[in-house]
């Protein structure tokens, strides 16, 4: 095999991947129904349903922009030898393997960040201002950049460069090492995320006493549930839309509500909700994640220390020597089908899990209530009802919102 052939292959990858989502996405957008679900009848309004019909619409057609401006981006670099230019320039600036892994890494980013700021820039203040949905300021998108460049270069940073350095001390061997260090900082991330990088972006309070901080405290009881930490978080500073999520294991889980969700449902909603995050937690979601996470992380590096030495994988990006982080760009080029089977793969257990907290909630007398909330988030969030069963299958983490209700008719 020659680097032409490898430069081939990953061009074909390319391709083909952005041909299956264009495809996807396609059929998505033309499923999208004119007619209103009967189950949904009296929740939708038929000016907010156009209004839904609308905005899918505009996110596909920003989609199709965004994604054929990426293709033609990365293959403009491919062919041209762009990834070996950046290199060079990188090799111009510092001395030594890994201050210029770095480098390469940092302009690479930095310029990808800058080079799409433009889309980024479009769909929150034009798409989603449009629509009603964004509160975002100019500052706040600004600022919330620079923290998340910042976040970038002091934890991704001495997470890659410590890859690198246990590549060039033990060789082959690196991937056990970069996957116990990946594997702890995953799990650090899921004990803390919440209670150490949310804080740069959003306000989180306790929830104060009363009615509803009893409601969920009565059914946290039910449900022999210890549940210290519930946390309402300032959404509505960015966007209109509700949303709720748990995290944490151990003393360090919590429950965190947006306080845009709490002003759109009623209280036994609101419990509703809390139920199916306590069932995911209950039937432990949570933990399995984390095991999922760790297996692919393991099995990416392990295929990885397979491949990362051969030259090939440099030459075939037009760099004339090998480097670590040339053949790492190959690498996740050519990874990519394997990463999208695992994807399609924990996406339906993701559904599935999803399935089982609705179950948990139902259990505990919740159906009515969580089935209502349902709706209501579907409307707040103009969601798409009628997914196309292919985009649901490679896409969805979450069943969709009929395929939900039907399931929790039948509980």
């Amino acid at each position: 095999m020659t680097s032409s052939t490898i430069l081939f292959v990953i061009i074909f990858i390319v391709l083909a991947d952005y041909l299956l989502e264009r495809l996807l996405a396609f059929v998505n957008c033309r499923n999208i129904s004119t007619d209103l679900p009967a189950a949904l009848q009296g929740i939708y309004s038929p000016e907010k349903y156009r209004l839904s019909q609308e905005y899918q619409r505009a996110n596909c057609r920003f989609d199709l922009v965004a994604s054929t401006f990426t293709v033609v981006v990365l293959l403009a670099l491919l062919l041209s030898g762009g990834f070996a230019v950046l290199d060079a320039a990188a090799r111009g600036m510092v001395n030594g393997e890994l201050p210029v892994a770095l480098l390469f890494f940092g302009l690479l980013f930095v310029g990808a960040d800058l080079l799409f700021l433009p889309f980024a820039l479009y769909r929150t203040f034009v798409i989603e201002e449009r629509f009603a949905f964004n509160k975002t300021t100019l500052a706040t998108f600004l600022t919330d950049k620079l923290k998340g460049w910042f976040l970038t270069i002091a934890l991704a940073g001495p997470l890659l460069a410590a890859v690198i350095w246990f590549y060039q001390v033990t060789q082959s061997l690196f991937w056990i090492y970069a996957w116990l260090l990946m594997g702890g900082f995953m799990i650090f991330m899921t004990m803390f995320y919440s209670s150490l990088i949310v804080p740069l972006f959003n306000k989180q309070t306790p929830l104060p006493e009363g009615e509803l901080r009893r409601a969920i405290e009565a059914f946290s009881r039910r449900a022999a549930f210890q549940l210290d930490n519930i946390f309402v978080i300032d959404g509505s500073r960015r966007s209109t839309k509700a949303n709720a999520y748990f995290s944490g294991l151990g003393a360090k889980k919590r429950i965190v509500l947006y306080d845009t969700l709490i002003d759109d449902l009623q209280i036994e909603e609101l419990v509703a909700v809390l139920a199916h995050e306590i069932g995911h937690y209950q039937k432990k979601h949570s933990r399995q994640g984390i095991i999922i996470g760790l297996g692919q992380t393991g099995i990416m590096l392990y295929i990885l220390s397979l491949f990362i030495a051969n030259p090939l994988l440099s030459h075939a990006l037009g760099a004339s020597s090998h480097s670590f982080h040339l053949a790492l760009v190959s690498f996740a080029i050519l990874y990519a089908p394997l990463s999208t089977c695992m994807g399609v793969a924990t996406n339906s257990l993701s559904r599935a899990n999803e399935y089982e907290a609705d179950r948990f909630a139902a259990a505990h007398g919740h159906a009515a209530p969580l089935a209502a909330a349902l709706k209501k988030l579907s409307t707040r969030n103009l969601s798409n009802l009628t997914p196309h069963p292919a985009y649901v299958f490679f896409h969805y983490s979450h069943p969709p919102l009929l395929d939900r209700l039907r399931a929790l008719t039948a509980t």
